[in-house]
């Protein structure tokens, strides 16, 4: 799938290379009421299109974006938006501000739309396998001011290479540059609505074609009702996610495709949504996620997740949590199965885990797993017999359902250590009794117990069993970076996830021992504080997401010394 960039916004300047004495088309199509409550373009986007984004044109958020992160990531967005300008505007002699931005509307819409050979169910050729590798981009640019587009389009520039071609369809006028070397476009003007910009003249005639009544992205079924559960105010950008189109482009382009049973499964789900606003601490995503009408498919409403957080120290550099364990291993098993970028595969962790210990993953463990969790990342007290290199530890708390089948369970674990050599023994945490397993070469340590007689906790790597024993005396909703970052407007909620990005990536810390990022990849995160997320299931067919990314400001760089982090 192709990388969105915030800066395409600038590629809009193209429109005016190509349209000659395209003028003609401008009052070829009479106006039309659009559907509401959708970003304009979404009425002439094709249905078919994998993904569209939507972009604000108001340069005071522009201007709020360049204000984010550090002095470097900032300095790398202006070389990224100086080298659209160089190759777009200035090296064919416009200026956005001067010449697109008097007329165009408050928002444009840019979209991918795979090749129609994918989507047909015709099992691709050898030759044609080059072509269905490309998507083609629609830009739809909304004509707020006639007059001024009337103006600059009637008075078009020569472009210095290549040449441009006119042809007709269905009565629409379209310019096409031939001979670039860079990249070809395709220019069509709909009515007196829509300038369209496109990289494949029949990515043009798809567009026109919707325009004209066929399927748009705005009568995509749940579209609009999703739009309306994420509702923001001047959001800075609009995504759309088309779930079953992306499965499937996905299973073409990996090495692994995904068996048609499995690609039906996942095409149940019909999209994702996702508003996105700038706020003054960072940026803020509101996204939903929606099934098809008629989908067999049905979410389960369990939102429980708040428990989980009295479980979790303060000082947790990063944590996810959860409603129901079992059930949430079951979902990514069946999503693994149609999922050929999934982390890792469930088969292969159930079969080792059956492999080294004789049980069953799922009848012996997860089986009693059915309440609130969470896994988080703590860092360890100092302890000078523990190998310096455990200098945190990952502690599990789960609620169980049937206390005798996980003791049973846990018993047979620890039989199972002993018998590969680590040192189990039972011991005490401030007075309460738990079990402790040492590895025979000494410093792996792992402890479980239980929390509030049905909390089951088991922590791994260093030494962190007294921070949430009995339960942590200060809970991670105290800290203050936690709740800058963490949306809890979702009340109740399915489960959150939180990052301190940058105590998990500081070497200095030391906290991890995580290899160097590449540069280009450091620069960003490296103006990133943290990253929150709440997650909820509204119905059975749509969920909610929530998340908020804290980034870097003038006023939260350090001076001498770096400022300490909770």
């Amino acid at each position: 799938m192709q990388k969105i960039k915030p800066n395409l916004i600038l590629t809009v300047g193209v429109a005016v290379l190509l349209v000659g004495g395209g003028i003609a088309a401008y009052y070829t199509l009479v106006s039309r009421k659009f559907l509401e409550g959708v970003p304009l373009g979404a009425n002439v986007v094709p249905q078919e299109a994998m993904v569209a984004v939507s972009l604000s044109t108001d340069t005071q958020q522009w201007d709020k974006l360049n204000q984010y992160g550090t002095p470097q990531s900032q300095a790398a967005l202006q070389d990224i938006l100086k080298d659209w300008q160089n190759r777009v505007f200035t090296d064919n002699g416009y200026d956005y501000q001067k010449d697109i931005q008097p007329w165009v509307g408050k928002e444009i819409m840019v979209a991918f739309l795979p090749h129609s050979s994918l989507l047909s169910g015709t099992p691709p050729t050898t030759d044609s396998s080059s072509t269905l590798n490309q998507q083609a981009m629609v830009m739809v640019l909304p004509i707020a001011n006639r007059a001024k587009a009337k103006e600059l389009l009637s008075q078009p520039k020569t472009i210095p290479q290549g040449q441009t071609t006119q042809r007709s369809y269905r009565g629409v006028d379209i310019i096409e540059t031939q001979g670039n070397p860079k990249q070809n476009y395709s220019m069509a003007v709909l009515g007196e609505d829509f300038l369209v910009v496109t990289t494949d003249p029949n990515a043009t005639e798809r567009a026109i074609d919707t325009y004209r009544g066929s399927g748009s992205l705005a009568k995509t079924p749940g579209y609009p009702a999703a739009l309306e559960k994420i509702k923001t105010t001047n959001p800075f950008a609009q995504v759309y996610l088309n779930i079953p189109v992306a499965t499937t482009v996905a299973s073409y382009h990996s090495a692994r495709p995904i068996p048609t049973e499995k690609l039906e499964q996942v095409q149940q789900h019909q999209g994702l949504a996702t508003n996105i606003t700038l706020e003054s601490q960072g940026v803020g995503l509101k996204s939903v996620s929606w099934l098809k009408p008629n989908s067999q498919k049905k979410f389960t409403v369990e939102n429980q997740a708040q428990e989980s957080l009295k479980w979790i120290p303060e000082n947790t550099l990063m944590m996810v949590s959860g409603s129901n364990l079992k059930r949430v291993w079951e979902d990514y098993t069946q999503g693994a199965n149609a999922n050929p970028i999934a982390p890792f595969n469930p088969q292969v962790l159930s079969s080792s885990f059956k492999s080294a210990t004789g049980m069953e993953l799922e009848k012996d463990v997860l089986n009693w797993m059915n309440g609130a969790f969470s896994l988080s990342l703590v860092p360890a007290n100092p302890n000078p017999r523990a190998l310096e290199r455990f200098v945190a530890g990952l502690v599990l708390t789960v609620k169980v359902n049937d206390r005798t089948a996980a003791d049973k369970s846990l018993t047979q674990l620890d039989e199972v250590m002993k018998n590969k050599k680590f040192k189990v023994s039972e011991t005490k945490i401030k007075g309460q009794p738990a079990v402790q397993w040492v590895s025979p070469f000494g410093g792996f340590l792992v402890t479980r117990g239980w929390l509030e007689g049905d909390v089951a906790f088991m922590t791994l790597g260093g030494s962190i069993a007294d921070q949430i024993v009995p339960i942590p005396q200060v809970p991670i909703t105290s800290n203050p970076l936690f709740q800058q970052s963490v949306p809890m407007g979702l009340n109740p909620n399915n489960g959150n996830f939180f990052m301190n990005v940058e105590r998990v990536f500081d070497p200095k810390v030391r906290t991890l021992s995580l290899p160097q990022l590449p540069p280009q990849q450091k620069v960003w995160v490296d103006a990133i504080q943290s990253i929150g997320l709440t997650t909820a299931i509204l119905s059975d067919r749509t969920s909610r997401y929530d998340i908020f990314v804290k980034v870097k400001t003038a006023t939260t760089q350090p001076t001498e010394t770096p400022s300490k982090q909770p």
